[in-house]
């Protein structure tokens, strides 16, 4: 006769099939209102920042609350404002010398052609020529600058969100254990997040000052927000003066002190001090961290990178306080619950 399945036998397929098909239409929600959900969620990272900062001013300094509230909304305001002086400032300069730069081109090229046909190398100068001048870097000059404005452009709408949500707290009689331990963790990461890459930031533009580097305010903005991406935003906020810098000056000693020194600068305030004061971090597994960087990425683009280890560690965090979804909470932090 037949056998008599026990129905905790595929529990486990059961919870893995309704979590996927969960996450799928939580995915298409993602995308069809990023526009809303972006500043929420931004409103609500601030938040917790903005209500942790308070909170200390209060028990240390024994400011008012709702002044330490506000001193924290002026900060964020004013470094916004800041943001957008530099990238505004440092892109008038970079393109009010064009033609500077483009003779520089001509030059570097026909040093290039010179070198190449002395090495007994045959290069195509006409077609090297024209695809050099085909490359759009005023307009990638403009568009990454247009970028940072469009993160800071919603200030209003976020503002909106941080009113409601302060409101809300008021109002609120006490938080669920889960909203505290989210609110501690994300808190925490992301006050040592931002005071690391506002150090990342000046040092950059120390760095890029004393070369000379031109756009040095729009990447020392960059590498701020670049420093919230793990594991390739220092990478790219390293290369990215590069080609400013072989514009200014061809491969001289300008280009190697600022490849060195930033390249130090970024492993000593990433790999050393950030370590050292995050720990363990978000309990999140290296492999893991990539594969939700390039999730979010896809879903929100660069705000969902720069926002992909807190979002992820709320998710972790939400499946490991149910018993179905635990050993996949378990899985984000690196730990293999199936046997």
């Amino acid at each position: 006769m037949f056998k008599k399945i026990d129905p905790a036998t595929y529990a486990p397929i059961n919870n893995a099939c309704l979590l996927i098909l969960a996450g799928t239409a939580l995915t298409w929600i993602l995308i069809y209102a990023k526009t809303i959900l972006m500043p929420f969620i931004i409103a609500v990272f601030l938040s917790m920042v903005l209500n942790t900062l308070a909170v200390w001013m209060h028990r240390k300094g024994r400011i008012p609350y709702s002044i330490g509230v506000i001193i924290g909304i002026v900060l964020v305001l004013g470094l916004a404002s800041l943001s957008i002086a530099f990238v505004s400032n440092s892109i008038s300069s970079f393109v009010e010398g064009a033609k500077m730069y483009a003779d520089k081109l001509d030059a570097t090229i026909a040093w290039f052609l010179e070198t190449a046909q002395k090495l007994g190398f045959k290069v195509n100068s006409e077609f090297l020529s024209d695809t050099l001048a085909r490359l759009p870097l005023f307009n990638m000059a403009r568009s990454m600058g247009g970028t940072l404005m469009s993160l800071v452009s919603n200030i209003m709408l976020v503002s909106l969100f941080l009113i409601f949500l302060f409101m809300g707290r008021a109002t609120a009689d006490q938080k669920t254990s889960l909203s505290t331990e989210i609110e501690k963790q994300i808190s925490y990461y992301l006050l040592i997040k931002i005071f690391v890459s506002l150090l990342a930031a000046i040092t950059t533009w120390i760095i890029l000052k004393i070369t000379g580097t031109e756009l040095a305010g729009m990447f020392a903005v960059l590498t701020f927000v670049l420093n919230f991406i793990p594991n390739i935003g220092p990478f790219i906020a390293t290369a990215l003066p590069m080609p400013v810098l072989f514009l200014q000056y061809g491969f001289d000693w300008h280009i190697i002190a600022a490849l060195l020194l930033l390249t130090t600068a970024h492993f000593i305030i990433g790999n050393v001090l950030e370590t050292k004061w995050l720990g363990k971090g978000m309990d999140l597994n290296p492999l893991v961290v990539i594969a939700c960087l390039i999730f979010w990425a896809l879903v929100w683009g660069i705000m969902g990178a720069l926002l992909a280890v807190p979002l992820t560690s709320i998710i972790k965090m939400i499946l490991g306080r149910s018993e179905p979804t635990k050993p996949f909470a378990d899985l984000l932090a690196g730990r293999l619950p199936f046997k």
